[in-house]
C-alpha cells in the first residue's frame, strides 16, 4: 500500500451514459483519464475485463435482491508492457446449489508465478470451503479450513510457489449475513449510511508489517522487519521509521529471512509464498462476520491496486454517485489508474466487485420459499484469518467499531461447536432415556 489520497484529492467523476458499457466507455470520459498517459483508448479498453452489465439474483428466502458488476484492469509496466494480469477474481451465484448463498473473491497475485497462484486460489478457495464439513453450522471454521487448505494443495501442486503467491478477499452471502474472510493485504469495504451520510467500514485490515500485532508476530518467527532503506544501510535499521500505512513514503516495511536479503514481502500472510512461511507468512485467514441491513447499500472488494492511493471512504464516495455497479466498477478502476501514472510511472493490476443491495428495507418473507438448485455462475479473468482475539483487542477503537460484535479465533470457534456437538448429544440422550421410561 501507498499513500492514500482524500476525497478532495480524488477526481470528480462524471455519473451517465458514458459509464454503462465498455463501447461507450470512452465517450468524454476516457480521454480525462489518458491525457498525457502512456495508453490510448484502444489500449485501455483492451486491458480491461468487464461483467456484461450489472447482474442481478434475487435472494428468496431473505427478500433481497443482490446487483453486482466487476471490472479488472491489467497493469501497465514500461519494462514488462506484455505482463499478464495477475489478478483473479470469481463470482458464484447459487453457490452450492443454494439460492441464498452467493461468493466473491479477488485474488491478487505477485512474484513470477502469481498469476498461475491466484488461479489456483480462485478455483480452490470456494471449492474448499463449500465441501468443507464445517460449513452449514459454522462458514467461519470452514473458511479457517478452506483458506490453510488451499494453501497446502498450493505447496504440493506443479506451480512454484516458493516465491510467488496470492492475497485473497472473499466475500460469503448467506441469506442477510456477510462473512468475509481476508488473507493478505486485498481489501474488503462495507458501505453505511449514517444520517445523510455514506460512510467507508473496513470489513478487512491489510495484513502487513504496519499493524504493530502483525509486526510483533513475524518477528516472533524470526522475521527481521525493515525497509529497502534500512536493509542497505542507508536509514538505521534499529529505529522502526515507517510510521503508518497512510504515511507510506513508497518504501514499506519488508520481511526478510534472518542471515538474508529475502523475501522482500511487505505483507505478513498470503496463500503461497512457501520460502516465506519459515519467517510467520502464513494462510491463516482472519474472518468477520456481519449481518446487513437497510442501512448498507453495497459491500466493495478490491485488490490493492485501487486502495494505493485511494482511501476506503474515497471509494466508497465515488461508488456512492452511482446507481449502477459496473458504471462505479468503471469509474473507480479509471481514476485508480490515473492516480498510478500521477504518482508513478507504472501501474498495478486493478480488480474491484462491486455488491449492491436492494430491498433490504422490506422484512424477509415469514415463509420459506422453496430453494432452487443452479449452477454457480464463475467468472474470472483468464488474462491475465477471523479476526483472532487478540488481533481484534489491539486494533484501535475508531477500527472496532467498524464490526459489529467481536470475531473469534479459530480455537474459540472449534470450541463453540464441540459445546454445541455436546449440548445436542446430551438433549438427544435425554429424549431417549425420556421415551424408554
Amino acid at each position: 500500500m501507498g499513500c492514500v489520497n482524500s476525497k478532495e484529492d480524488a477526481l470528480a467523476v462524471p455519473s451517465g451514459k458514458e459509464f454503462t458499457d465498455l463501447n461507450n466507455y470512452d465517450a468524454g470520459v476516457l480521454s480525462v483519464y489518458l491525457t498525457g498517459g502512456p495508453l490510448t483508448a484502444k489500449d485501455y479498453k483492451e486491458r480491461l475485463v468487464s461483467s456484461e452489465g450489472t447482474q442481478s439474483i434475487y435472494m428468496p428466502q431473505s427478500g433481497y435482491t443482490i446487483r453486482y458488476a466487476f471490472v479488472s484492469q491489467r497493469g501497465y509496466y514500461p519494462d514488462a508492457p506484455n505482463k499478464a494480469n495477475q489478478d483473479s477474481f470469481c463470482v458464484q451465484t447459487y453457490f452450492g446449489g443454494d439460492a441464498e448463498q452467493c461468493f466473491f473473491g479477488v485474488f491478487d497475485g505477485h512474484g513470477e508465478y502469481g498469476t498461475q497462484c491466484s488461479q489456483f486460489a480462485k478455483e480452490k478457495v470456494p471449492e474448499n470451503l463449500i465441501n468443507n464439513t464445517h460449513f452449514a453450522v459454522s462458514p467461519e471454521i470452514a473458511y479457517h479450513q478452506a483458506m490453510v487448505l488451499s494453501n497446502n494443495q498450493l505447496h504440493r501442486s506443479e506451480v512454484d510457489d516458493s516465491m510467488s503467491g496470492t492475497t485473497a478477499i472473499t466475500v460469503l452471502l448467506r441469506g442477510r449475513t456477510a462473512y468475509v474472510a481476508n488473507v493478505g493485504d486485498s481489501r474488503a469495504v462495507l458501505a453505511e449510511r449514517h444520517g445523510d451520510k455514506v460512510v467507508a467500514q473496513d470489513l478487512s485490515y491489510d495484513q502487513t508489517p504496519f499493524r504493530r500485532d502483525e509486526c510483533e508476530r513475524v518477528k516472533r518467527c524470526g522475521a527481521r522487519v525493515l525497509t529497502l532503506d534500512q536493509l542497505e544501510g542507508i536509514k538505521d535499521p534499529n529505529v522502526e521509521s515507517w510510521g503508518t500505512e497512510e504515511e507510506d513514503d513508497g518504501d514499506p516495511p519488508r520481511l526478510w529471512a534472518p542471515n538474508a536479503t529475502y523475501p522482500g514481502t511487505a505483507f505478513t500472510r498470503s496463500i503461497g509464498d512457501s520460502a516465506a512461511e519459515r519467517i510467520g507468512v502464513f494462510a491463516e485467514p482472519e474472518v468477520v462476520t456481519k449481518q446487513l441491513s437497510a442501512q448498507h447499500p453495497f459491500i466493495v472488494i478490491a485488490s490493492d491496486g485501487v486502495f494505493e492511493f485511494l482511501s476506503s471512504q474515497s471509494v466508497v464516495d465515488m461508488v456512492t454517485k452511482f446507481e449502477d455497479p459496473q458504471e462505479a466498477c468503471l469509474s473507480v478502476v479509471a481514476e485508480s489508474y490515473r492516480l498510478w501514472l500521477q504518482h508513478e510511472t507504472r501501474t498495478d493490476d486493478i480488480t474491484m466487485i462491486v455488491i449492491q443491495f436492494q430491498g433490504l428495507e422490506d422484512e424477509a418473507p415469514q415463509m420459506a420459499l422453496p430453494t432452487p438448485s443452479g449452477a454457480a455462475l464463475d467468472y474470472s479473468t483468464r488474462a491475465i484469518p477471523s479476526m483472532s482475539g487478540m488481533a481484534l483487542r489491539r486494533l484501535p477503537p475508531t477500527r472496532l467499531a467498524a464490526i459489529e460484535g467481536p470475531a473469534v479465533s479459530l480455537e474459540e470457534l472449534q470450541g463453540e461447536l464441540r459445546a454445541l456437538q455436546q449440548r445436542k448429544a446430551a438433549m438427544a440422550a435425554a429424549m431417549t432415556a425420556a421415551a424408554g421410561g
